[in-house]
């Protein structure tokens, strides 16, 4: 199995997880390579359920090799407990690395991404609140703390010190908020690095070796290509490359050694969080209410509603260029089973200009009016078909059209959260 970037396109809860969890089984190794625990994927196995927000997919694979690499931001919380969720579902841990260059979310990183929100108001973020964004600031500013630092009890100490002498009159003397001493964090903080230590390990290293060895890697992005800080619709995304190119710099891994990328697409859209949605429906309509109920639509971090929308090909098509797309996983087709009628964003209009690409402005793009074709519903379960030539010819017909609109294969579809409800069209 060739190396492969699995990607989300569009903002984020595609179903990455679920098709993470589908292929990773064909993999020697799965690197997570950005993001922290503000994104979860969600991974149904028989009648468990789990949702996971630091802990790669491949976790679930015995002999998978699970790394969370040097683009991600780690909350040693949050591992230790998916960690403990596995061991007391007899699910091993044993494979799982994690980067020495990764970089630690603090309290005062918390702390911050909730006051940064609130001071901006109504023109706020939307952000998890789960410290992120002000860790990858640090991490900028040279100021971080690594999963390094935590094994050396002077080091942390001293960089910590250099860290709250910046961050501490931020919380006191903007934000009124309580500051922080170093033995306080120290005492939270060194006692789980002691039960990390033995997952802590020079992944860039380990990875080459992988490579060298002729293993084949799955990199797993956490979010998704609308939320990247580069090309993603800034101001509302992420702190990170949640595009392809991120698998590079996020594990070390250099880019002769990435074969193909997979692009996960739901067959509707959704987004959680502030910023503009062309193809977005009022949850007051009945369709949006469809798609939210019946699409399960909340989020595996926060529990909000995802705000839902038609398929928004404009989208398509630009995912597949930004992230040299090679094939696509369609994903929930079966929630769109209730329609008669079932619409398609093909382009966008403002000011009297049509476009076929996401706009560059943000101001074009926030004013946005979609252009739609209406394409017939199927009205019948499909949750039970196990090939492409099972679903009703509707069905087909709506993925061959979203192929020809995205410029891309769809090699997937999935008719239902199990892992047995994905058929494989092309996928070897």
């Amino acid at each position: 199995m060739a190396s492969t970037v699995l990607v989300g396109t569009q903002w984020g809860d595609e179903g990455k997880g679920k098709i993470c969890d589908l292929i990773a089984g064909d993999f020697d190794c799965v690197v997570r390579y950005q993001g922290g625990n503000n994104a979860g994927h969600t991974i149904v196995v028989g009648d468990r359920k789990y949702g996971l927000h630091q802990v790669p997919s491949g976790i679930m694979y015995p002999d998978c090799v699970s790394v969370i690499g040097n683009g991600c931001v780690v909350n040693p919380a949050v591992l230790l407990e998916e960690i403990d969720m596995f061991e007391r579902d007899g699910i091993t841990t044993a494979n799982l690395k994690v980067s020495g260059n990764a970089h630690v979310i603090m309290p005062y990183h918390i702390d911050l991404d909730g006051a940064y929100e609130e001071l901006l108001g109504k023109n706020n973020i939307g952000t998890t609140k789960r410290g992120i964004g002000p860790c990858y600031q640090d991490k900028m500013a040279r100021i971080g703390l690594r999963m390094q630092d935590l094994l050396d009890e002077g080091t942390f100490r001293a960089k910590l010190e250099v860290a709250l002498a910046r961050v501490n009159p931020q919380l006191d003397r903007i934000f009124g908020m309580p500051t922080y001493t170093v033995d306080q964090i120290c005492e939270t903080y060194l006692p789980m690095a002691e039960r990390l230590r033995p997952y802590i390990c020079e992944t860039g290293i380990l990875l080459n070796d992988l490579v060298e060895e002729g293993k084949s890697i799955l990199f797993e992005g956490a979010q998704a290509t609308l939320l990247d800080i580069d090309h993603g619709t800034y101001p509302f995304v992420t702190s990170s490359n949640c595009t392809a190119g991120g698998a590079v710099t996020g594990s070390g891994v250099g880019m002769k050694n990435v074969d193909r990328v997979l692009g996960i697409m739901k067959a509707y859209i959704t987004r959680v969080g502030s910023g503009p949605m062309p193809t977005e429906l009022s949850y007051e309509e009945e369709a949006g209410h469809t798609l939210t109920e019946v699409g399960a639509e909340y989020g595996v971090t926060t529990g909000r509603r995802r705000r839902c929308g038609w398929f928004d090909g404009v989208i398509a098509r630009y995912a597949t260029r930004v992230n040299g797309l090679t094939d696509i996983a369609l994903t929930k087709l079966d929630v769109l089973s209730a329609f008669d009628t079932i619409k398609v964003c093909v382009a966008y209009e403002c000011d009297g200009a049509r476009y076929t690409s996401v706009p560059e402005h943000q101001a074009v793009f926030a004013n946005a009016v979609p252009v739609y074709e209406e394409l017939p519903g199927w009205k019948c379960d499909i949750t039970g078909c196990r090939t492409f030539e099972e679903l009703p010819v509707e069905a087909q017909d709506y993925v061959r059209r979203l192929e020809e609109i995205a410029g891309c294969r769809i090699s997937f579809v999935a008719v239902g959260p199990d892992r047995e409800q994905t058929i494989n069209r092309f996928w070897k």
